[in-house]
């Protein structure tokens, strides 16, 4: 408990309006999480996994209708429309808080309320923040005990101050109606409300709603960063380590990137991956004037098809240990767990994701799917390979270069570096990713998804650019130094080009190399390109030529990407109107221009 009036007066608040029967405080007592466990075993919301093979994991099925975040249901309610910009729902915070307080009321009637006080980063950091969340779901509380440091650490940290920060959250699962579900966050006030889901996206609310929605409004403010980065560290054989935080959008191979395994041939010299943060990096000016990472989260929620040995090693170590597997299938013969791309051996006695049991080879023959697409697992980082012993560093770790990437079969060349920092501001605005047969609709269709934020921001996007620009100014010539990949590069019979996987440690490498000043670049229309000669291909079946394809610049194919009526840069930018900074129109023109 705690004696913080203005926490007490929310709390008596929200539990006059969702009328739960019970209140319990989430004291990060092991103890306490345990019987949580039990008693969802013994009300079937969990299910209990081999404890000999998966040691203390859980298996949860969430109903059909609520498997994903829902993007048309997330608002950003800022006082005026502007401030949440184009690319956001917006609805003014009266009338959301009328419709949503409607709702809300009794919805906890004849449930428990727990309240969650959890910590985004490590507790007593400079840069960590607090939340609390009140939630009616045992699933919730044991993932955020995964995903968050919680309990009384965090209270303690809080004090008794009542003006001291937090950010005031409210779950309720209701009824998991699709027609009555939002995930709202109100920046000005601090607050996040999400009702009728119980999916993690929607409901784990210091994930996306806080480390990013809320963590980018809280960040233009104070000034300070929340990125949808992973942060990754890249030790050299003489033990010094350079961190990278790098930015993809979805299906770009983010978290295989964050737990990078070097090639045989690197291993072998001596090169080690440590992984500081998979997903969400916060970004402050350290006292030396140098940008600093943290990772606010303390667990992983990851997407588990294609997860595997071979694409992933240190990811599927991360789950085998207190882990909670959502919407994945479960192997009936010994009570483990299976999903699409694991292994090529589908268990014959299976229960799919919905909860049928099915023969599995033959339920996938007819086209079914026994894992959930978005099916996932919640891991704690602790149980990485790889995690890095600087991940519980209060200050972070500083950071020498910012990656962006995208899917992209010819526009973007391997690597490219940036001019300045504000040109790189320019590359991450105007990243994009082409549609694959995974995605809805046709394959190829360009998605512009700037700094990998296009549903995450928490104001107007143009805005967030600004202040990009503003951070530039503020770090000067200790800015890292900023960078775009592309691993999808196809040839004319659409075969990728680049090995990916870990052979993108070698692109890592040279772009360390230009951080430190080590190699020299080609200037072309875009930024600058390395010199075939300067990324090692020692042990790839590539030729030097071949090398040279993947960094050329076709000025015809970029000028389209300026220019497409439907999807180009020029399109995108103009429905920022008289937001958009005078520096990204600049940047534009010369891009232009270049490209002429």
């Amino acid at each position: 408990m705690t004696k913080n009036a203005t926490v007490l007066a929310w709390l008596d608040e929200m539990v006059a309006m969702c009328k739960p029967a019970k209140v319990t405080w989430i004291t990060g007592d092991e103890a306490q999480l345990e019987k949580l466990r039990e008693e969802a075993v013994a009300t079937g919301e969990m299910i209990k996994l081999n404890e000999e093979k998966l040691p203390g994991c859980y298996y949860h099925r969430t109903a059909v209708n609520d498997v994903a975040r829902v993007e048309d249901r997330t608002f950003i309610c800022t006082p005026t429309e502007v401030e949440a910009g184009p690319i956001n729902n917006w609805m003014a915070p009266d009338e959301m808080y009328a419709k949503l307080t409607a709702l809300y009321t009794g919805s906890m009637e004849g449930r428990e309320m727990y309240v969650i006080p959890y910590s985004m980063g490590p507790v007593g950091s400079p840069f960590s923040k607090i939340g609390i969340e009140l939630t009616d779901s045992i699933y919730v509380v044991l993932n955020m005990a995964i995903m968050t440091r919680v309990g009384n650490a965090v209270l303690n940290a809080l004090g008794d101050d009542p003006d001291a920060e937090f950010v005031k959250c409210l779950h309720a699962k209701k009824d998991v109606n699709p027609e009555e579900r939002y995930i709202v966050q109100f920046p000005q006030d601090n607050t996040i409300w999400s009702i009728n889901s119980a999916y993690g996206g929607n409901v784990l609310l210091g994930k996306k709603c806080f480390a990013l929605r809320i963590a980018s409004y809280l960040g233009r403010n104070q000034g300070w960063m929340a990125e949808h980065m992973l942060i990754l560290g890249l030790e050299n054989p003489q033990g010094e380590v350079k961190y990278i935080c790098a930015a993809f959008p979805s299906a770009c191979g983010k978290t295989n990137l964050a737990m990078l395994i070097p090639p045989e041939y690197l291993r072998e010299k001596g090169y080690k991956v440590w992984t500081v943060g998979d997903d969400i990096s916060w970004l402050n000016i350290g006292p030396d004037g140098r940008l600093y990472a943290i990772n606010p989260e303390a667990g992983f929620f990851g997407v588990a098809p294609g997860t595997s040995p071979k694409t992933n090693f240190n990811a599927l170590e991360s789950t085998k240990r207190g882990t909670i597997f959502t919407n994945v299938a479960i192997n009936n013969a010994d009570n483990t767990v299976w999903w699409e791309g694991l292994d090529k051996n589908p268990p014959v006695d299976a229960t799919e994701w919905t909860g049928k049991k099915v023969n599995g080879p033959a339920y996938i023959a007819e086209g079914n799917n026994l894992a959930h697409p978005n099916s996932r697992f919640t891991a704690p980082a602790v149980n990485c390979p790889c995690i890095s012993p600087e991940f519980e560093n209060p200050q972070g770790v500083p950071v020498s270069a910012i990656v962006f990437g995208g899917r992209r079969a010819k526009c973007a060349p391997l690597v490219y570096q940036s001019r300045d920092w504000q040109h790189g501001t320019f590359v991450g605005a105007i990243m994009a990713s082409e549609t694959t047969a995974a995605a809805a609709g046709a394959v190829g269709v360009v998605r512009r998804d700037p700094m990998a934020m296009k549903p995450f921001v928490g104001y107007n996007m143009a805005q967030y650019w600004g202040h990009w620009l503003e951070m530039g100014k503020k770090l000067g010539d200790k800015a890292p130094k900023i960078f775009h990949v592309n691993w999808f590069r196809k040839d004319d019979d659409g075969n990728f080009l680049w090995p990916g996987f870990g052979d993108n440690m070698r692109v890592l490498l040279w772009i360390l190399d230009r951080c430190d000043g080590k190699v020299d670049a080609d200037e072309v229309a875009i930024g600058y390109v390395p010199k075939a000669e300067d990324i090692d291909i020692t042990g790839l079946d590539m030729t030097k030529d071949q090398l040279k394809d993947l960094l050329t610049v076709d000025n015809a194919e970029w000028l389209k990407d300026v220019e497409d009526p439907q999807t180009g840069i020029k399109q995108y930018f103009a429905q920022f109107g008289d937001q958009l900074p005078t520096e990204m129109a600049q940047e534009l023109d010369k891009l232009i221009s270049n490209l002429k």
